[in-house]
């Protein structure tokens, strides 16, 4: 039995611990997802949540909202996603110590190759520079992109991100909303990873009368999957990525680290497709309930 968590705040409608389980379950390995919720518990002591799973025999956890700067912070061994972006989502109980790793930043580049294989990124407008938007930039730089379009209304945030993207070596910089539709038709990409769209935001984060074929758009919001922006996307023919592709291959990048004493990775691969389709016609396909 391999047992896992969730360590965060409002978490209680998660689909992490069906993911675990139900990957472990496909590849005849019991495993147990338990979360952690902070909600409504006074005074929470995050370090103390972690040492307490490591003392009760966890192999490791996924952390999140409002979580992730601290696991980076309290981890011993940093993998690169880490390192880039500067804050994670996954921790490891390794006898070395505790390892930390971003699968945010390892998903998004897994899910984009998934759907686009090696095409570029191209130009991208990225709307939201909080925390999955700092990891989805980090990975636009994996990508390709030839520049960054930084769409943020936190103008301290939108220039922080800009000045640490440059410096990586990925060309970026802040961006209007009069330039985002001014510039937008000649740009490639399009990536939402501000909470406009879900179902407690509802919206659309850009004026898309822009969008055309030549677009590929990527909402990180998945409740509702079919959000404002994926649908004016698929009106104007343009490829998309849904938030749910994000959630799944997060998940099974986080698996693999997991496990990856016990499991080889190329035992997962073939779990990949069945999982993602399962999770898209659980939550993207029309009859889905949102």
């Amino acid at each position: 039995m391999i047992k896992l968590g969730l360590v965060g705040e409002g978490i209680a409608k998660s689909q992490s611990p069906d993911l675990h389980e139900r990957l472990g379950a496909s590849l005849g390995v019991p495993v147990r997802y338990d979360l952690v919720d902070s909600l409504g518990v006074a005074d929470f002591d995050f370090p103390n949540a972690i040492q307490k799973l490591r003392e009760e025999g966890y192999r490791g956890t996924n952390v999140t909202f409002p979580f992730k700067e601290k696991a980076a912070q309290l981890a011993d061994i940093r993998g690169e996603g880490v390192k880039r972006v500067g804050t994670a989502n996954t921790l490891l109980f390794d006898e070395a110590g505790l390892r930390a790793e971003n699968t945010d930043y390892t998903g998004f580049i897994s899910a984009y190759r998934h759907s686009f294989g090696d095409q570029p990124a191209g130009d991208v407008l990225l709307i939201g520079a909080g925390g999955v938007g700092r990891a989805v930039a980090c990975a636009l730089g994996e990508l390709s992109a030839s520049c960054v379009h930084i769409l943020e209304h936190d103008d301290r945030r939108a220039q922080n991100l800009s000045h640490d993207l440059n410096s990586m070596g990925i060309n970026a910089q802040c961006i209007t909303p009069e330039q985002a539709q001014r510039e937008l038709p000649q740009w490639q990409g399009v990536v939402n990873c501000s909470p406009i769209g879900h179902i407690n935001h509802p919206g659309c984060p850009i004026d898309t009368a822009g969008l055309g074929a030549q677009h590929w758009v990527f909402d990180a919001v998945y409740i509702p999957a079919h959000t404002e922006l994926l649908k004016a996307a698929h009106q104007a023919g343009a490829k998309t990525l849904s938030g749910v592709d994000l959630f799944v291959f997060q998940g099974i990048d986080a698996f693999r680290f997991f496990t990856h004493d016990r499991i080889a990775s190329e035992q997962i691969d073939p779990h990949v497709i069945p999982l993602r389709t399962h999770y898209i016609d659980q939550l993207v396909s029309p009859t889905a309930q949102s």
